[in-house]
C-alpha cells in the first residue's frame, strides 16, 4: 500500500485527485498508476485502469493470476468491472468511497456472484492515511481549509 500512496502523491502534485494504485506479482511490482483524468482529458484514466493495462503488458496475459492490486480508494464500478475482466484474485484498498464505492460501500461488483469470478477483498487498509490525502486535496480545492465528508466506511 506504501506504494500506491507514493502514486497517488504524483497524482496530488499534478492536481489530479490523490488515487494511486500498484500490482503486485510475486512480490514485484508489476504495473502502477495514478489517476491522469485531467492531464490526459480520459474519463477513463484512474489509476486502477493505468495499473492494470501496464500489468497486462508485463504479464504478457489478460488474466491476472497471483496477482494483488492495491488501491488507495475504493475502485469505482469501472474499475471493479476491469478487476473481474482481469480475474485479479486479490484486490486491497484503502479508503472507501461512501460516493462511488463498488467493492462494497455503493455495490459490490467484485463479489458478484451472478458474475464468473469472484475477488478476495481486503478494505480499509491505511484507511486513515489515504482518506486524508483525498480529504485535504478537496479542502485546497474548495479553499476553505474544511475536509469536509471523510472518505472512509460511511
Amino acid at each position: 500500500m506504501e506504494s500506491a500512496l507514493r502514486e497517488a502523491e504524483k497524482a496530488k502534485a499534478r492536481q489530479e485527485v490523490p488515487v494511486g494504485a500498484v500490482v503486485v506479482h510475486k512480490g514485484r511490482i508489476i504495473g502502477k498508476g495514478y489517476n491522469q483524468i485531467e492531464s490526459l482529458q480520459d474519463p477513463t484514466a484512474h489509476a486502477e485502469m493505468i495499473a492494470i493495462t501496464a500489468a497486462a503488458a508485463g504479464l504478457g496475459s489478460r488474466r491476472f493470476e497471483g496477482c494483488t492490486l492495491y488501491v488507495t480508494l475504493e475502485p469505482c464500478a469501472m474499475c471493479a468491472g476491469a478487476i473481474v475482466l482481469a480475474r485479479v484474485p486479490r484486490l486491497v484498498f484503502g479508503a472507501h468511497d461512501p460516493k462511488a464505492g463498488a467493492c462494497g460501500t455503493l455495490f459490490n461488483i467484485v463479489q458478484d456472484g451472478r458474475l464468473n469470478h469472484r475477488v478476495e477483498l481486503v478494505g480499509g487498509v491505511f484507511s486513515e492515511r489515504c482518506g486524508e490525502l483525498l480529504s485535504e486535496f478537496f479542502a485546497a480545492k474548495r479553499g476553505n481549509g474544511e475536509t469536509g465528508k471523510k472518505m472512509q466506511r460511511p
